[in-house]
């Protein structure tokens, strides 16, 4: 299949807005794609080569693209950054370039979606002497060959910036529409779906599809599954050792009465901890996985954490929910995420971080054991598993402190003695409720008394002045809705001069890499780093693009443990909108 026809649906993708019509756009290029090269799309529709758990990466910076493109085209290097600097989108020079290029072979191949697919993934394994110009070649090929289409998006995927707007819930629609069009059709006058079966069967199949991505986290098995034989391999797809599973997550609650009113009458109760979370795999002795609440391989980073496990956990193999939470070395006092969130990206000096920054790890549930899957057990039976198989050390491995009670008095005290501890609150969870990942009404909750912070990402920042030239000052945030990022406000607070963890210098490190174009003093930033903000309140506003605004936003830490795809919506904000107002009459 040629890769110019991917290159089109990026196209029509980039040129519409509206959800429906990138479900039908992606929904038809999956009708028509071999089996062959469906695995292919499935992750360069959404600018990838490896599965999102795969700690593999393109690897491609600006410069390098910028070479490959200059020893194509013949143009100089200076002359690319230049034209970049004024289109702010190095995959419309790259598509200038070759529509203009001289030097064009007259015996260049067609470009196959295969083809692209080896190259970029090639780039990903290049390690030693002479990587840059063996990369260099590579992409070099591709623009050989590519059509002024197909070299915008050849470029933007290398890059990390495909811009086309797909969200990860669009492409589970499109596989539904894709592989069941007898159920489901688009009117595009009236831009609705039509159903010829009803809501609840839809419903039925896209919660099977959904369920077969929280346990494989690859849509490209989920496509080759249905296209072997629809539901009934789709089915095989369960949970697996070292496939990080997406977590299960909870709800917000306002008192201990709305938790009561949602979970039942009984209630298992557990400190929230100020930690990160980390999916545990043991494959075999000695043999571990360690995974991120965002999918991220840190095994590397934790490796102290390997000992301990085989000596205080029983089990062949399993995998654990857990929450990593730092301590004080010397003190034994618990210390707050972003002591220890630091060690998530660290790829050297190791040990000696280790050592500066311990965790203990918090241990709050099982999913797998010894070639058994748990999560359809009750909360209450997958409790008393875990007491089972974790003999506890302080300092090493415990599990989550808990309180199953009806009793709300019995709460309020273990609420307070959390929150002594120097927890954030505490987790209330369903006994009856099987594992199910994602936020599910009736399953968990949590209960913090401070106003709900969220968790924004940094889509914009504005360079300082006077002893700030050096470094942004002010930063634009944005939540989410179907694939874009919608502005909420600017902050410029929280954030230290020196001598802190979060600092405008180190900020402006983590975001300088990130910079998409760059007008005057401000700077379009890519959607990646996600950041903690505090509030007054929320308020009705026409300025940002969500139609909302922070009152008095406050940044408390960067959420390393979050990507940009768990960052808050703009449903969300709505809601808390909505319940602060009420709160009000």
């Amino acid at each position: 299949m040629d890769y110019l026809e991917l290159a089109k649906c990026y196209d029509n993708l980039e040129k519409t807005t509206k959800r429906l019509e990138k479900t039908e756009i992606i929904a038809e290029l999956i009708k028509k794609a071999p089996k062959e090269v469906l695995k292919q799309i499935m992750y360069l529709i959404n600018g990838k080569v490896f599965p999102i758990y795969d700690e593999r990466k393109i690897g491609v910076s600006s410069k390098i693209a910028i070479k490959a493109l200059a020893q194509t085209t013949g143009t100089s290097a200076e002359k690319i950054e230049s034209m970049m600097k004024k289109k702010g989108d190095l995959g419309l020079v790259a598509e200038e370039l070759i529509q203009t290029n001289k030097q064009k072979t007259l015996f260049s191949k067609k470009l196959t979606i295969a083809k692209v697919f080896e190259n970029i993934s090639n780039l990903a394994n290049m390690q030693g002497q002479g990587t840059v110009n063996r990369r260099v070649q590579l992409i070099s090929e591709l623009y050989s060959n590519a059509s002024p289409l197909e070299a915008r998006y050849i470029t933007r995927t290398l890059l990390d910036v495909l811009r086309v707007g797909v969200a990860e819930g669009t492409i589970r629609d499109s596989l539904l529409w894709a592989f069941f069009p007898k159920m489901v059709s688009y009117d595009k006058e009236k831009q609705e779906i039509v159903l010829t079966g009803s809501r609840d069967e839809y419903n039925e199949l896209m919660d099977k599809i959904q369920h077969a991505y929280n346990m494989s986290n690859d849509f490209s098995e989920i496509a080759l599954a249905l296209k072997e034989n629809k539901l009934d391999s789709l089915k095989k797809i369960k949970i697996s050792l070292a496939k990080p599973i997406n977590p299960m997550l909870a709800i917000k609650v306002e008192s201990i009465k709305e938790a009561y009113e949602i979970l039942g009458k009984k209630v298992l109760w557990e400190y929230k901890l100020d930690g990160f979370r980390g999916q545990i795999h043991k494959l075999g002795k000695n043999k571990y996985e360690i995974y991120t609440r965002r999918l991220e391989k840190v095994t590397n980073q934790f490796k102290e954490l390997i000992p301990r496990l085989e000596k205080h956990v029983k089990g062949d193999s399993y995998i654990l929910d857990t929450e990593f939470v730092g301590y004080d070395p010397k003190t034994k006092r618990p210390r707050p995420f972003q002591y220890i969130s630091q060690r998530i990206k660290r790829k050297h000096n190791i040990e000696k971080v280790a050592k500066e920054f311990p965790v203990e790890i918090n241990v709050f549930d099982v999913l797998y054991l010894d070639g058994k899957n748990l999560m359809d057990l009750s909360q209450i039976e997958r409790r008393k598993i875990l007491e089972k198989i974790i003999k506890e050390e302080k300092f090493n491995i415990i599990l989550t402190k808990s309180l199953l009670t009806e009793n709300q008095k019995e709460v309020e005290k273990f609420y307070k003695e959390s929150l002594k501890a120097g927890n954030e609150g505490l987790m209330g969870k369903q006994i009856e409720k099987d594992y199910k990942p994602g936020r599910h009404v009736n399953g968990w909750i949590k209960l913090k008394p401070i106003k709900e912070p969220l968790d924004l990402v940094i889509t914009g920042a504005q360079w300082g002045e006077g002893k700030r030239t050096s470094a942004f000052s002010s930063f634009t945030l944005s939540c989410r809705s179907d694939g874009k990022f919608l502005e909420v406000g600017k902050v410029g607070t929280g954030i230290k001069e020196k001598d802190a963890e979060l600092t405008f210098e180190s900020l402006t490190k983590l975001l300088k890499p990130l910079i998409l174009k760059q007008k005057n003093q401000s700077a379009e930033i890519k959607p990646r780093l996600v950041v903690e903000v505090n509030y007054e309140e929320i308020q009705k506003s026409p300025t940002y693009s969500s139609g909302y605004a922070l009152r008095f936003p406050r940044v408390t830490r960067i959420r390393y443990d979050k990507s940009e795809k768990n960052a808050n919506t703009v449903e969300d904000v709505k809601r808390i909108y909505t319940k602060q107002n009420k709160s009000l009459i």
